[in-house]
């Protein structure tokens, strides 16, 4: 159960005796630096898009000055504030945490450099398509071990699995990959085995047209039976990818820079073209040439994977503020390798209606140009770039690497002030010659603290689930036994990465903090709380900026309990901070 804080609520800058627990209790000397941030926040509604800017043959260009980028939004200029250079970025070296302490601030835990993700999406990739991927993720690995690039290996089954959190050590990626091995996709339906028989006279060639017609109407019912079935797998896929997506932008929210994530998958269950996108079918072309002769309303209203993003528009697009508030870029990696597309077709008549009746399902639900287009238009959303109908999987991530010495990110406050949760298109323009310039296509403006119908327990309860750090809030913590059955952890917040609102006696701010006791097998056995809900005076304030906010839990340690599970959430706007560790480390 939580409880309230009180006014008294003990501060980094005014440590009590009665709350030290040991000579290592995080002090005031210890407290987080100011390292600014360069997401999307409620309190500063920065703007900042990522920027990969190459010349006609692909390769970067890298001298490029503040003045010769150009943003617009919703066709109005903006101005840029914020201008980093590629190579600036993520330069913070990995620091080696103090023994005792937990902590998910992004020097203990990202190590300095571009950040990459490799997802391996068993959710939306058959078996045999998945033990390919993890065959070229190796042979990657292996040919670019010098890139000295840090790097995470993520799995998603029903749910993310951090394989190796970020490493730029090659031997440490490669035991990380051998040791996952792919499986069958989770909780897939054990559709009837198809009819295999040919129509024709019937037994003993009597009774022919009854026959034909019995046999048609069991058809007609098998297949919509396993239509409802391949429907619901087709939902049960979308929810994972959905929540997948957001555990992403909760674990690298926090973390400077842009972040490349490398879907491999076989298929995704939906797009994030915005219907009411603010751009041109000319516009449209433009920056999905692939599509070719489809229009944007022939997209909008034909794939499966359109329908799926109008069935859970209000989850999708909250995904994608997330994705785009982190500053990640998706390179789908289409894991089929080189595809013809005509895989389900038949030569004649006879054979297509001898075709099996679940591959006529999938075939109707994603086809692979369908599911290929999904994957361009993630891509062009979020700033990446799809690589699909390739043999080399591990070429598609070597491109996404690449990136990052051609990206620059812009910064600016938008000149439409009214956060209405609308879609607000990006175009970027630049004066420098004949370039190529890749970009998120834009946002949804919308504002965290006036979100509503948030399910904030349910997300804290999902990130906790998760075996990687969430960095949206950051904080160290310490987590030691004070007696038989009894603990005290303490947190200290970084107050920067809060929201802080205007009230009549200062700034407020609204935390509840999270400490959950698991056993060694991953059972739950105890969890306590508290909630800070309080202004602050400037002075104070300040103080707590500069030091942190210090906040113990005493709590009964439930016997066999070797694991603790933190967490701290921004009541005002839903970001959340996690960290596990062992028990008085």
């Amino acid at each position: 159960m939580l409880r309230c804080v009180s006014l008294r609520i003990v501060l980094a800058f005014v440590i009590s005796s009665n709350l030290v627990v040991g000579p290592t209790l995080l002090s005031a000397q210890q407290a987080p630096t100011d390292v600014p941030s360069l997401t999307i926040r409620a309190n500063t509604r920065l703007v900042t898009v990522d920027v990969v800017v190459t010349d006609k043959k692909g390769q970067p260009i890298t001298s490029l000055k503040s003045e010769d980028f150009m943003i617009e939004e919703n066709g109005k200029k903006q101005r840029v504030t914020v201008f980093v250079p590629p190579g600036v970025a993520n330069q913070q070296p990995t620091e080696s945490l103090p023994p005792g302490l937990l902590s998910n601030r992004p020097e203990y835990i990202s190590g300095g450099g571009p950040l990459t993700v490799l997802v391996l999406d068993v959710a939306n990739s058959p078996f045999k398509d998945q033990a390919y991927a993890r065959s070229q993720m190796l042979k990657y690995v292996v040919e670019h071990a010098q890139t000295g690039q840090p790097m995470a290996i993520l799995a998603l089954t029903t749910q993310l699995q951090v394989l190796q959190q970020f490493t730029s050590d090659p031997n440490v990626l490669l035991s990380a990959i051998k040791k996952y091995k792919p499986s069958e996709q989770p909780n897939q339906p054990n559709l009837p085995r198809p009819i295999t028989g040919g129509s024709g006279g019937g037994v003993g060639g009597q009774g022919g047209g009854a026959l034909d017609a019995s046999i048609a109407q069991a058809t007609s019912r098998l297949d919509d039976f396993q239509n409802i079935q391949v429907g619901a797998e087709l939902e049960r896929r979308t929810l994972i990818t959905i929540e997948a997506m957001r555990s992403l932008a909760r674990m690298l929210g926090g973390l400077q820079g842009r972040k490349n994530v490398v879907w491999l998958a076989a298929d995704l269950p939906f797009d994030l073209i915005p219907e009411n996108r603010n751009v041109s079918e000319a516009e449209l072309a433009a920056d999905l040439p692939s599509i070719q002769q489809k229009s944007g309303g022939v997209i909008a209203s034909g794939a499966q994977a359109s329908e799926q993003r109008m069935l859970h528009g209000p989850e999708i697009k909250a995904a994608e503020a997330g994705l785009a508030a982190a500053s990640i870029a998706v390179y789908p990696v289409d894991i089929r390798g080189l595809v013809s597309g005509t895989e389900f077709e038949r030569d004649d008549a006879a054979n297509r209606q001898m075709m099996s009746i679940s591959a006529k399902s999938i075939t109707r639900v994603s086809s692979v140009t369908d599911s290929q287009e999904t994957m361009r238009e993630i891509a062009s959303e979020t700033g990446g770039k799809a690589y699909v109908n390739q043999n080399e999987i591990k070429d598609g991530v070597a491109m996404a690497v690449a990136d990052e010495k051609a990206s620059y990110t812009l910064g600016y406050y938008p000149e439409n002030k009214k956060w209405d949760g609308k879609y607000r298109s990006i175009k970027i323009k630049v004066s420098h010659g004949d370039t190529q310039v890749r970009h998120r296509k834009g946002y949804f403006a919308i504002d965290p603290t006036e979100e509503k119908d948030r399910k904030d327990d349910q997300d804290v309860a999902a990130a906790l689930q998760i075996n990687g750090p969430a960095t949206q809030v950051m904080f160290k913590a310490q987590a030691q036994p004070t007696g038989p059955g009894k603990m005290r952890v303490v947190f200290l917040v970084d107050a920067h990465s809060l929201s802080a609102e205007d009230s009549k006696g200062g700034k407020r701010l609204n935390v509840t903090l999270y400490a959950t006791v698991y056993d060694s097998a991953g059972k739950r056995l105890g969890q306590s709380g508290t909630k800070v809900d309080r202004p602050f005076d400037d002075k104070t304030y300040q103080q707590v900026l500069d030091k942190g906010m210090l906040v113990p839990i005493d709590m009964d340690l439930p016997a066999g309990g070797t694991e603790v599970r933190l967490a701290v959430l921004d009541n005002k706007t839903g970001f959340i901070g996690t960290v596990t560790g062992p028990v008085g480390q």
